[in-house]
């Protein structure tokens, strides 16, 4: 969903090599012990020398980032919200299919965007809810809605094996849009991104 990295950690007295996720609102560490750190537990964060540290109530850990180092520090510091990670802009034509987050709704339109419930010709962006099997065949129908240069978001709930990331990019593919970046949503839904192929413009 976020950032994901090879590194070695150290917590308290372990150390291990493993996998670091950068996340919209924490920090993920697996390997051979698990930490995540939410952004609102750590207390302090720096770089330095290709070394990410988050100091925490429960511990400081540290984390070999190399070059990463300081871009996930100012990520940590100043995390982007959710549209800027989405990329809806103020104007924007964005239409709403069966997603039903009042929140997220309130969020566009703060944002300027020009948002409807309902889907509309020639949408720049498209939210089309996916929380079952059913779902992933209105991804081709929505297509036909969707601007030549816009973008469609599946937004999936997450442990819904008939709607998996890999049968929902599979949905994409054969309604002829490509995926082109997954993004954390909220904590029971991931965000992926179709657009259309440039040569099909």
């Amino acid at each position: 969903m976020g950032q994901t990295l090879n590194c070695v950690a150290t917590f308290k007295r372990q150390r291990s090599a493993g996998r670091a996720e950068l996340e919209t609102d924490y920090v993920l560490f697996r390997g051979d012990f698990r930490l995540k750190l939410p952004f609102s537990a750590i207390a302090v964060v720096s770089a330095r020398n290709g070394v990410l540290t988050l100091k925490s109530s429960e511990g400081t850990l540290a984390l070999t980032l190399g070059e990463k180092a300081d871009k996930w520090a100012n990520a940590i510091k100043s995390p982007k919200s959710r549209l800027e990670k989405i990329g809806v802009k103020a104007g924007q034509r964005v239409s709403l299919a069966g997603l039903k987050d009042r929140a997220f709704l309130d969020e566009l339109t703060a944002a300027g965007a020009d948002v409807s419930e309902r889907v509309r010709k020639d949408s720049d962006v498209i939210f089309v809810a996916v929380e079952s099997a059913a779902d992933l065949s209105r991804i081709g129908v929505l297509r036909a809605a969707l601007a030549s240069d816009g973008a469609l978001w599946a937004i999936r709930r997450k442990g819904v094996p008939e709607a998996s990331e890999a049968l929902t990019r599979a949905a994409g593919k054969a309604a002829g849009l490509v995926d082109v970046k997954v993004v954390r949503f909220s904590d029971s839904h991931t965000g992926e991104k179709f657009v259309i192929p440039k040569a099909r413009r």
